[in-house]
């Protein structure tokens, strides 16, 4: 298939600045007016959420007839990629290997901005926190000296100095990726979509997938308003993965995650602008505690106010049937760490939401063909830190899927490391 010559259409330039709710009802527009009858295609992808409408958006732009089914709406807060602000970093603690994807990552989010006219990437810096022998500490290290990822580290008093508002305990290290921010995943996801319509996609929601299968050369895909074949199929369907892929579940883990936006007791200081991304990796409780700036909901949408979360495993939970309700425990395990290390941060919550991780044994993805089938691939087992790479697994699994192979490095993502 030939890449289709992209052409800047007016309506893909001007919805990228709209607000949210005026972008989701355009997006929400064209969709209703996207019926194709056909129910063959070259590919189908199973979950249009961040890493899935990436993926019907490169499929489209090179040229094939791809159908996306997605269960819910297009953005949904019942998965994973929701939630206003997502980090996005490249001194990646995880694992090194992770970097190169990570710089093709950025490449590609600026080249949908450009594609777009929108701003997806906002650069606030990221404040690493931490005792020297914590693998935040030691991973981030790794990562930025194998690749010259400029990190800076800071006395306590600079710290002090230049942000006053945390209160770190002595002993720890305090450093700073000055290239490090946030992208913004709503729009994000929206103006995927978006772009693969355009591109001549079909994309249908509120469309459970019931079940696929090999039916001679093709793949059948049974959904709950009818049945469609494909020549390739790719599963990007986040914490429902795990019940698609039986051949891979058990390497699965979902679990209930909390996310909170709270009042602080002084907002200027903490707004977009005067207040960066940060991590901080509590030397008295496992996982990390991570935040961003307070945003301005014109822009970037809602909930109001100071967003953190809790980087740890939470509860394993069934996404069809996961507790969404935020307990007092929730809510005290957060309000402490803005206690301890930020004592102007916190002066009653406003929201509570809950997402969910699903976790491989070692917190790395799965990018790769499920086993027994070479004309199947999938994507997950994100570990909750998958959605800065959407932009580069959407092409990832285009090649997958349509070339067989990619010249870009994951093969320490493969699911063989499983067998």
């Amino acid at each position: 298939m030939k890449r289709r010559d992209f052409i800047k259409t007016s309506a893909a330039f001007t919805a990228a600045n709209l607000p949210l709710p005026l972008l989701y009802a355009q997006v929400q527009n064209q969709l209703s007016k996207n019926d194709n009858p056909q129910t063959l295609f070259d590919a189908i992808v199973l979950g249009v959420g961040s890493m899935g409408a990436a993926t019907c958006y490169y499929l489209a732009q090179q040229g094939y007839n791809v159908l996306g089914l997605e269960q819910f709406d297009i953005p949904h807060e019942l998965g994973s990629h929701a939630g206003q602000s997502r980090i996005i970093r490249k001194a990646y603690f995880e694992h090194p290997d992770y970097v190169p994807l990570l710089e093709r990552a950025y490449k590609n989010w600026q080249s949908l901005e450009e594609e777009t006219g929108a701003q997806l990437y906002v650069k606030t810096g990221l404040l690493y926190f931490g005792k020297p022998e914590h693998a935040l500490i030691k991973g981030l290290r790794e990562s930025a000296t194998k690749y010259s990822i400029h990190v800076d580290d800071f006395s306590e008093q600079q710290q002090v100095t230049q942000f006053p508002q945390f209160t770190i305990p002595s002993g720890y290290d305090r450093l700073i990726e000055p290239d490090a921010g946030f992208v913004t995943p709503e729009r994000s996801v929206l103006l995927y979509t978006q772009r693969a319509l355009q591109l001549g996609a079909t994309i249908r929601t509120k469309e459970k997938t019931l079940e696929w299968k090999k039916s001679g050369s093709t793949i059948q895909v049974k959904t709950a308003k009818g049945t469609y074949q494909c020549k390739k199929l790719i599963i990007t369907a986040g914490p429902w993965a795990k019940k698609m892929v039986p051949s891979l579940s058990n390497n699965l883990k979902v679990t209930r995650q909390m996310i909170a936006w709270v009042k602080p007791k002084n907002w200027n200081k903490f707004e977009l602008g005067n207040f960066p991304c940060w991590t901080i990796a509590d030397h008295e409780k496992p996982g990390i505690y991570y935040g961003f700036p307070i945003l301005p909901i014109d822009k970037f949408g809602g909930p109001i106010g100071l967003k953190l979360a809790h980087h740890f495993h939470g509860t394993v939970s069934d996404p069809d049937s996961i507790n969404r309700t935020p307990t007092a425990e929730d809510e005290a395990n957060l309000v402490y760490a803005l206690n301890k290390f930020m004592p102007e941060a916190y002066e009653s919550t406003h929201v509570m939401k809950t997402c969910m991780y699903t976790n491989t044994p070692d917190e790395n993805f799965i990018l790769d063909f499920v086993p027994g089938y070479q004309d199947v691939v999938v994507a997950m087992g994100f570990s909750g830190h998958g959605f800065k790479f959407a932009s580069v697994v959407g092409e990832i699994m285009t090649d997958l899927a349509m070339k067989g192979s990619t010249e870009l490095p994951i093969e320490f993502l493969s699911a063989k490391r499983f067998s």
